[in-house]
C-alpha cells in the first residue's frame, strides 16, 4: 500500500497544499515565499527520503508567522494521513545530528500523542529572512498535526544557520527511521494497546 497523502487547506491568512510520499526518494518542490523555510523543508525532504510538494501563499505583507505555522500544520497533517493506522512502523528514533560546530539531538515517538519539547535558543533575531522565534512555531505545528512526540535539543552550537539546519536535518533523519517499516512487526501496530491513535 502506498503511503501518500495530499492536504489542501485555505484560511483568510494562508492557502497551502502539500503532498507527501513517505516511501520516496527525497524529491521536493517547495514554495512558501519564505526563502529560509523553503531551504529547511527541502532539507527535511532530502534527508528523510520523503517526497514533499508544498505550495503556500500567505499574508507575508503582515509577517511570516501565519505562513510558517500553517506550513507546519499542513505538512504534519499530510504525514499523519499518509501514515494511516501506522501498521508495522518502527515508531521510535533518536538522532544526534552534527553540522560543523553545532550538534542537535532529535528524538521521536510516532505515538498519536502530540507533544513538543524544544530546547533550542538562538543568538540572533533572524536567519536569512526568517525570524528565529518562528522555528519553534513550525516544529510545534508539525508535531501537533503529525501526532508525534518530538524532543529537539541543541546540545551546542554558535552559528544560528547551523543550529536551525541541524534541527530540520535531525528531524528528517529521526523521522526516516521512525516511520520505516519493521519487518519483525509483520504489519502489527507497535503498541500493546493495539492502536497509536492517542
Amino acid at each position: 500500500m502506498k503511503r501518500t497523502a495530499t492536504i489542501d487547506r485555505a484560511t483568510k491568512e494562508t492557502k497551502i497544499k502539500a503532498t507527501v510520499s513517505l516511501d520516496g526518494t527525497g524529491s521536493y518542490d517547495v514554495e512558501t515565499g519564505v526563502g529560509f523555510l523553503d531551504h529547511m523543508i527541502e532539507q527535511l525532504a532530502r534527508h528523510s527520503l520523503i517526497d514533499i510538494t508544498l505550495k503556500a501563499k500567505g499574508d507575508l505583507h503582515i509577517d511570516f508567522h501565519h505562513t510558517v505555522e500553517d506550513s507546519g500544520i499542513v505538512l504534519g497533517q499530510a504525514v499523519a494521513k499518509a501514515l494511516g493506522d501506522k501498521l508495522g512502523i518502527t515508531r521510535y528514533a533518536s538522532v544526534d545530528l552534527p553540522m560543523d560546530e553545532a550538534l542537535t539531538r532529535v528524538s521521536i515517538d510516532v505515538s498519536g500523542r502530540p507533544y513538543l519539547i524544544w530546547n533550542v535558543t538562538f543568538s540572533r533575531d533572524k536567519v536569512g529572512d526568517m525570524d528565529t522565534e518562528l522555528f519553534r512555531e513550525w516544529f510545534q505545528a508539525f508535531a501537533q498535526n503529525a501526532g508525534i512526540t518530538l524532543h529537539v535539543t541543541n546540545v551546542y552550537g554558535e552559528n544560528n544557520h547551523h543550529i536551525a539546519e541541524t534541527c530540520f536535518k535531525g528531524l528528517a533523519r529521526a523521522l526516516r527511521q521512525a516511520i520505516s517499516l519493521d519487518p519483525q512487526q509483520a504489519g502489527r501496530v507497535p503498541s500493546t494497546k493495539g492502536t497509536l491513535s492517542g
